[in-house]
């Protein structure tokens, strides 16, 4: 379902969808309140509610900068192994320039199927969360067979072979970094506290009391859009290779590598 709305619906609308679902709920809540408990708009139990907001406040707010910090730095993490698996691609051609033509050619087209494979095979896999390491697997081998038949027979082609065998290994482990990246989400015990904690932070501001219902609305749904754009954040950034925040695949078609794209 979350990855359903990632894909198919923008941030925008996801912002509209939670935040405004959160301040509308919490409106609700804080008029049901005061209409069930007349006595809080005097508030009487601001301290105690209030001591109880700063200390849950205070826990709830280190959860969700150690969340956000840590999904953000996925994300980067992320985008770095797509520039270094395409950087390593890309010098896997630059490599084949100094072999002999046909050499260069099929080393030229196994690379050319394989970055077709991972933007237009494996990539969706990816983005839908269920990635395979059997997508570009075929696609891998034949790099691999492409590289291996030839043999150089200077101690120049013998550099750039070396190069470029070095750089084939390289972008075969990247590759499953990325695959592994893709299958990653916040662990449920995270996921219970960053959004449980949602639950029980909103309802406290219903207990604070304010003489003025206009302050008492504006104050409840203020924590309410915070809560709101904080678990945002978290949603789209829990799925680096999902959502318009997503990872491109664009680098798989940029440099040497553009010459496979029509």
């Amino acid at each position: 379902m979350v990855l359903w709305l990632l894909n198919n619906v923008g941030t925008f609308f996801l912002a509209v969808l939670m935040v405004g679902g959160l301040v509308l709920l919490a409106v609700a809540g804080s008029l049901a309140a005061r209409r069930r408990f007349p006595h809080l708009a005097q508030g009487e139990h601001n301290e105690m509610v209030g001591v109880a907001l700063g200390m849950f406040g205070a826990i709830y707010g280190i959860i969700l900068a150690f969340v956000v910090v840590n999904l953000w730095t996925q994300l980067e993490t992320a985008e770095n192994v797509i520039a270094s698996e395409s950087t390593d691609l890309a010098l896997i051609v630059r490599s084949a320039e100094s072999f002999p033509p046909a050499d260069g050619a099929r080393i030229n087209r196994s690379v050319s199927d394989y970055v077709h494979a991972v933007v237009t095979v494996q990539w969706p896999k990816m983005q839908d969360g269920t990635p395979s390491y059997e997508a570009t697997a075929g696609q891998v081998q034949a790099m691999y067979r492409a590289l291996q038949a030839y043999e150089p027979t200077t101690s120049r082609t013998q550099t750039f072979y070396e190069e470029a065998a070095a750089r084939l290994n390289d972008a075969a482990a990247q590759r499953r970094a990325r695959v592994t990246m893709a299958e990653r989400q916040l662990p449920g015990l995270l996921q219970v506290l960053v959004y449980g904690g949602a639950l029980v932070i909103l309802p406290l501001t219903f207990l604070f009391g304010l003489r003025s219902l206009r302050m008492q609305l504006l104050f409840v749904s203020a924590v309410a859009a915070l809560i709101g754009f904080s678990l945002l954040l978290v949603l789209v950034l829990d799925r680096p290779f999902a959502g318009e925040l997503s990872v491109s695949p664009n680098p798989y078609k940029e440099g040497a590598l553009a010459q496979f794209w029509p």
